[in-house]
Parts: C-alpha cells; structure tokens; sequence
C-alpha cells in the first residue's frame, strides 16, 4: 500500500522502515524536507534514515505525504498533531484511514513528563471530531519505538496491541499491517472513544519506564 507517515521522529522512522521491509510504498512528512541533517529528539538525521531504507522512501511535505498515501499515520508529539494534520490538509484527502499513534505530554516541569489524557480530553477523538472524514483509528501509543515493529522481540510476542476506532474495516487494515510485523495479539477495545483508556495507560507506562529502567516492555491481557 502507500503509506503517507506526518511526522519524522522516532516513531515515524520505525514505522516507515518496518513498512519499507514489508513493501509499502512508504513517505516521511516533515515541516522542510531540506533538513535531512537536522537531529531528532530521540532519532538520528533523516539522511541516515534514507540510508537504513536504501533509498526506498522519500521524505516529503506535510500535504504531500497526506496526498500520498492510501494509509496515514500520526507520528507526531501529541500537543501538534491538530496542528501537523490542518498543516497537512488532512481534511481534504476524503475518507483515508489515519492510524494516530500519539500521546499528548507535558514535558514543561522536566522529567518524567505529565501524560495529558483524560475521559475528557482524548487526542484520537479530537482528531475524528476535528477531520471527519478520515477513518481514525488509535494504535500503538502504548508502546516505544523499540517494540513496535519487532514485538517477537519481547518475551516471544506474547504481549498485547490494541486498536479502537469507529470504523470495522479500518480497524481490519491496521490489524492487518502490524500482524506482518509479527503482532499476534491485537484486541479491538471498540470505537473512538475506547481510545481514551490507552492514551490515559500513557501515565502508567511512564511509570513502569522509570521503573525498569527499559523502553523494552508491553502489558498482555489474561483471559
């Protein structure tokens, strides 16, 4: 498929080289494609990332990646993805699937940062409320970029993703493109507004971050 990725982080160029491994015909968005040697929080340069995929991606703008692809994925920080999507025109693409993998954080009292989620304030169903006609489905916020597309990685998979969104199919896609990367545990917690518990978990992972002293771990639900 092609895949429009808006943002270019971490999470972004996990993502986008997983799904380059897988085929995809994959894009970056970022704010100016003519920083390849601007460091990342977190990543290194997009020109190093080029050279990980062998060229088989392209870093684009914004729009250009939203007018891309078939699948779009929210890779940016949580506070900007509102932001980052009306910059994009996400709201003028029609009825494409948008995959928000984001977590809003407060970094402004340093570390660790305050996780903004709540039963009243939840990015994925902004996002479906602010761009109606996209297919938002809310999905690996629960995770670091070290798990995400090597869940094998971690005590042999056995570990828990899940999905929530108001769309049955689109939620069947995205399920689709992470078991390729190895996910055998995928749970459906429902429509967008299922989407507030595993932004809220975002307080708690940081906990068992700091904890642990690893960025390498994932929950698994019994039953």
């Amino acid at each position: 498929m092609k895949i429009g990725i808006i943002g270019s982080g971490v999470v972004a160029q996990t993502l986008g080289a997983g799904l380059v491994e897988q085929g995809h015909d994959v894009v970056l968005g970022t704010r100016d494609p003519q920083k390849l040697d601007e460091k990342k929080n977190f990543a290194g340069t997009l020109r190093e990332w080029l050279v990980k995929v062998q060229n088989k991606a392209k870093i684009v703008t914004f729009p250009e990646a939203a007018a891309h692809g078939e699948v779009l994925i929210n890779a940016t920080s949580g506070t900007i993805s509102l932001e980052a999507l009306k910059l994009a025109g996400a709201d003028k693409v029609g009825s494409k699937i948008l995959i928000d993998t984001a977590n809003e954080l407060d970094f402004s009292k340093g570390m660790p940062p305050r996780a903004l989620a709540s039963q009243d304030n939840c990015l994925a169903e902004k996002i479906q409320a602010a761009f109606p006609n996209l297919k938002v489905v809310k999905s690996m916020n629960t995770l670091s970029a070290l798990v995400m597309t090597n869940p094998k990685g971690l005590h042999g998979g056995d570990h828990t993703l899940f999905v929530s969104g108001n769309d049955a199919e689109a939620k069947a896609t995205v399920t689709s493109l992470w078991k390729s990367f190895g996910w055998s545990d995928v749970l459906d917690l429902g429509d967008v507004s299922a989407s507030r518990g595993p932004e809220m978990y975002m307080g708690m992972w940081i906990r068992l971050w700091g904890a642990t002293q690893t960025g390498t771990l994932n929950i698994k639900v019994v039953r």
